[in-house]
């Protein structure tokens, strides 16, 4: 079809203008939520600040909060959204995009909460938070929402511990291989592939452990994942895990794969152990991780959360999650596992404007020979957020976004997917009309890149 053709056909922007919409639910009662919440904290550290800083602290305490009320009633008002006022880096970006989607409503109508794009106002949403923290440099490093990723880390210990065992295991099992007969080819081939298959498994019901889904409240996993894989398959709509066993092994020497990450806590463990997996495997020689530059939807991973997971691994008592921990460390010496934070991930953009916005960004994926995106706000960003037919292929909804091969791994918690065979939609819509935002159902989706 031509490329025109396509672009022509581009449906709405998913909005909280459509009333009654998850969107239009998320922006009414999730996002207020947050935002109380986020203001909860700030207080409830209030003696930390002071600590610290004096009564300077105390008094950039109360300036952030006053900055974050504001915030909440002009979302709750269905104010205008207005231009970032701190100094970092991004604000130009920021700024000039609001003038972008206010031409593209008109002037009859200004941005806001309830009239503009779901997807932009609820990043908006997330980099106000970020600058009434930057405005109050006694709190510029403070991650408001750093109790709730550590407490689902640690509530979800047992599952860690099960997976962690299972894992070390492998790996020690991976370490032998090579000592079977060179008859054993094809059977050894078959086993990788079946343990790639449960990891992205693993991988993907990661996802569902979401705190921004919750609005902040507890979303750990208790039981291991590896006793409900059987049972949850048929909750996996569209499962291409032989596409990714076949890019991988078509890749040919020097593999290097990328994560695009998701959430801090359990999610972020189950995406170190399959990247463990690939390079224990030989699947990959080298493992790229991309996280967020500060504190994002909720539970999205810092900097600061990816190391504190590994080191918190390596400092445990039982000896596979240590193992585990320590073998993480080891590869992040070697230089096969590395960690970028673009400010690219945190800007409003979907990402078929990657190439124009993040040229260096692009190439640097362009270098993976697969590219892994996690969870559902990248899967959003994948597909602009738009309201398509759940049928339209996938590369169509990409839009030109196409780097290297990649995979997405997502349970879904937002009214968007494509890719599903025609009528599959409608036939969930009428049994299950809360499929698409209730995180049970997921996808494991690929893309083949084409030069």
């Amino acid at each position: 079809m031509d490329s025109n053709a396509v672009l022509s056909q581009v449906p709405h922007s998913l909005s909280a203008k459509f009333e009654g919409s998850f969107a239009y639910l998320t922006v009414r009662d999730r996002l207020p939520t947050i935002l109380t919440k986020v203001i909860d904290t700030i207080h409830r550290n209030k003696n930390n600040f002071f600590e610290d800083y004096g009564e300077e602290g105390v008094e950039a305490e109360k300036r952030a909060i006053h900055c974050l009320s504001k915030l909440r009633n002009e979302l709750q008002t269905d104010k205008s959204v207005i231009h970032l006022e701190d100094t970092e880096e991004d604000v130009d970006t920021w700024n000039s995009y609001l003038e972008y989607q206010q031409r593209i409503q008109g002037e009859q109508s200004a941005v806001s909460w309830f009239k503009s794009p779901w997807l932009y106002v609820e990043c908006y949403m997330y980099r106000r938070i970020q600058e009434a923290l930057c405005l109050n440099p006694p709190m510029r490093e403070f991650d408001v929402f750093r109790e709730g990723k550590t407490q689902s880390y640690m509530d979800s210990l047992p599952a860690i511990t099960t997976l962690c065992t299972h894992t070390h295991n492998l790996r020690h099992t991976l370490a032998h291989r090579h000592t079977c007969s060179p008859d054993n080819t094809h059977t050894q081939d078959n086993t990788l592939m079946e343990h790639l298959f449960t990891l992205l498994q693993v991988s993907l019901w990661g996802n569902k452990c979401d705190l921004s889904i919750s609005a902040g409240q507890d979303n750990s996993q208790k039981a291991s994942p590896l006793d409900s894989l059987a049972a949850l398959r048929a909750f996996i709509l569209l499962d291409e895990s032989a596409a990714v066993w076949s890019c991988l092994q078509g890749s040919g020497v020097g593999v290097r794969v990328d994560f695009i990450l998701d959430n801090a806590g359990f999610e972020l463990v189950t995406d170190l152990l399959l990247a463990d997996f690939l390079l224990a495997s030989g699947l990959a020689n080298e493992v790229h991780f991309h996280g967020k530059r500060f504190p994002w939807f909720v539970s999205d991973v810092t900097a600061r959360d990816f190391h504190w997971t590994i080191s918190q691994a390596a400092s445990s008592n039982h000896a596979a999650v240590s193992a585990c921990g320590h073998q993480w460390q080891r590869y992040l010496e070697e230089g096969t596992w590395l960690y970028h934070d673009h400010a690219f991930w945190t800007l409003p953009h979907e990402y078929c404007d990657m190439g124009r916005v993040a040229p260096d960004l692009y190439a640097l994926l362009s270098s993976s020979h697969l590219l892994i995106f996690k969870g559902d706000l990248n899967y959003r960003k994948l597909v602009s957020d738009r309201d398509w037919p759940t049928h339209t292929p996938f590369k169509t909804a990409l839009r030109g976004f196409s780097p290297a091969p990649l995979v997405s791994l997502r349970t879904l918690k937002a009214n968007v997917q494509v890719g599903l065979r025609e009528g599959q939609g409608e036939e969930l819509t009428k049994t299950t009309p809360t499929w698409m935002t209730s995180g049970n159902y997921a996808v494991i989706q690929f893309h083949t890149h084409h030069a």
